[in-house]
């Protein structure tokens, strides 16, 4: 079975945990980044907001083919018990049929974000195989 690790990391937690899963699984790994770099206020300020509401932001697009996975696996840190909002764009390049585990990383190991991202991935029928809150 083909897998891929998809992160998105703002501090490098995510990173981390991404690169370690990575390698024990023997996945690719595929890095989300946003369009343009912003630093911490705007991502605290306006980006926490987003997160909240579910709102993507602009991020270079994937140059990786999705379609050749059986599997992925997407990490994300938690932002207000949500996703960021570079997270949430990467969904809308999901394609359908695909098995999705998510792992949200957070000091608190807690998230409230599970049937927001499993109603998200329904809509590209895709199936949320599993999702953890991940404490680092």
């Amino acid at each position: 079975m083909n897998q891929l690790i998809v992160y998105y990391s703002f501090s490098g937690n995510t990173k981390k945990v991404a690169e370690e899963l990575a390698k024990k699984e023997s996945a690719d790994i595929y890095e989300i980044k946003d369009q343009k770099p912003f630093g911490k206020l705007k991502a605290y300020t306006a980006g926490i907001i987003a997160a909240i509401r579910g709102k993507a932001w602009l991020i270079k697009p994937p140059d990786i083919d999705i379609m050749k996975y059986d599997k992925i696996t997407m990490l994300a840190p938690v932002w207000a018990n949500n996703p960021p909002p570079a997270f949430y764009a990467v969904l809308e390049y999901l394609t359908t049929g695909k098995s999705i585990s998510i792992k949200m990383i957070s000091a608190s190991g807690k998230s409230n974000c599970k049937e927001r991202l499993e109603s998200i991935i329904k809509s590209k029928d895709s199936t949320l195989e599993s999702f953890e809150d991940i404490k680092v």
